[in-house]
């Protein structure tokens, strides 16, 4: 039955790649048989549309006053206008037509791809005793009063954990409690708060080699949701202390200050540093960004980047694992958090042009997406705007960046949603090799895999 069953796969693989290759035919070459050479003038006019409303955009962001509400009309009718002209000559339906079929396309190739079995590997879990003197730090104002809603506080201590709920009127060292938690016999730290509040604890628990368990109290929660926690129902991370495994995660640092997430150099650092920031952000990136893009305030920054360097991007990322891009379904997603490697973003975008490239181009030059063990960002001003997993800081130029692997051990609850698996990466020229085969799939094999319990003994490096 297992050939017969493998057959059937194989069979309905080939299918599916033959199936995504047609219908991108089809909805490349349908406003051409439909509109002959008016399709492709139309067609062309709807990529101008589309560059002009990306460069109205950018104006828009980089300009102020009757030049940002001139922009901003020109944003809004452009896209208008390109419809209007569809209508008009009656093509409309074949614009639809032709979007449909990419998106079966698209689905029907992932599907393919899907079934080849070429999925990232999964983080290995640990088994180790739950601990007996487990220390957490609440912050009560994190993700609105999440704390307090989810009765955080009352289901730890029923739990057996020392619990420290932190003043929302005083600015307190969470990581110099923590220290004192470990000097005073903790076994375990934990938070429930901000992906910055989580950092400085994990870098404590990371120096003494102890667990570390993230409760998703914040308001955006990252980190949580690349470790696969319930983000909905903070009280569940709490399972981790009687019924939980380890993961063996990296943990980032811009010289020393830790980051679970990211590091943001240029606009973003600065935007975060305006006081009006936390209220309203739509208002204070309007208000500041025309000087940041325009290089009128800010450093011109130098991103050396393993052996690439990247002259004056006005934006700089640097992540804890590299984010998944150019692909929507797994935007802003990590797949991992143990590989080792910081992914890093940088972006140059110096006129309206460019940035009508960076939605055009399929390799823009104004972005390079690169990794690397360690990256130092230099600067023509002796201190640097950074935002540290969304908290304002200042540091002295240059800043290092590296990532230390598989440093820290995060105790999560052994039943919990997980990290969904994120559609594979449209590759065409895979797709035509499975279309092609007439036998077993086009995907190489690897022998050997299989699925191992999760071990018993204590954390080891891998």
């Amino acid at each position: 039955m297992g050939p017969v069953m493998n057959e059937r796969e194989h069979r309905r693989q080939r299918w599916a790649a033959r199936g995504a290759l047609a219908a991108a035919a089809w909805a490349a070459v349908l406003p051409l048989v439909q509109g002959g050479v008016r399709g492709l003038l139309l067609l062309a006019a709807g990529l101008a549309g589309l560059a002009v409303t990306v460069a109205a955009l950018w104006w828009v962001l980089s300009r102020r006053g009757p030049a940002r509400a001139a922009a901003a009309l020109l944003a809004a009718a452009t896209p208008a206008a390109v419809i209007a002209l569809f209508v008009q000559v009656h093509l409309l339906w074949v614009i639809g037509l032709s979007g449909a079929l990419w998106a079966v396309a698209v689905w029907s190739g992932r599907y393919a791809l899907r079934s080849t079995g070429l999925r990232p590997a999964r983080v290995k879990e640990y088994r180790t005793p739950p601990p007996k003197h487990p220390f957490l730090l609440l912050n009560p104002r994190s993700g609105g009063g999440k704390v307090e809603k989810f009765a955080l506080r009352e289901k730890a201590e029923r739990l057996g954990a020392r619990v420290v709920l932190l003043d929302p009127e005083r600015q307190q060292d969470v990581a110099a409690l923590a220290r004192q938690a470990v000097a005073e016999g903790a076994d375990l730290l934990g938070v429930a708060g901000g992906d910055g509040t989580q950092a400085l604890v994990a870098a404590v628990a990371a120096e003494h080699g102890l667990p570390f368990l993230v409760i998703s109290a914040g308001t955006r929660n990252h980190f949580a949701m690349d470790l696969g926690l319930d983000r909905d129902d903070p009280s569940t991370c709490l399972d981790a202390l009687t019924d939980g495994v380890e993961l063996r995660v990296d943990l980032g640092f811009c010289d020393d200050r830790p980051f679970v997430n990211n590091a943001s150099f240029g606009v973003y650092g600065a935007v975060v540093q305006s006081p009006g920031y936390r209220d309203d952000k739509v208002g204070t990136a309007l208000e500041v960004l025309p000087e940041l893009l325009s290089r009128e305030r800010g450093p011109r920054l130098t991103a050396r980047v393993g052996g690439t360097t990247v002259a004056e991007p006005q934006a700089v990322l640097v992540s804890n694992n590299p984010y998944r891009v150019g692909d929507p379904f797994g935007f802003g997603r990590r797949e991992r958090l143990n590989s080792g490697k910081l992914g890093v973003l940088a972006v140059r975008v110096d006129s309206a042009v460019e940035a009508a490239g960076l939605v055009l181009d399929p390799q823009p030059a104004g972005l390079a997406v690169l990794t690397a063990h360690e990256v130092v960002i230099e600067a023509d001003e002796p201190s640097l705007e950074v935002g540290l997993d969304g908290e304002a800081l200042t540091l002295t130029a240059p800043v290092r960046c590296r990532i230390e692997r598989r440093v820290l051990r995060v105790r999560v609850p052994r039943t919990r949603p997980g990290v969904p698996e994120l559609p594979p990466r449209l590759d065409w020229r895979r797709l035509r090799k499975l279309a092609a085969a007439v036998g077993r799939t086009a995907a190489p094999s690897r022998p050997g895999r299989h699925r191992t319990a999760p071990s018993r003994e204590r954390p080891r490096e891998e």
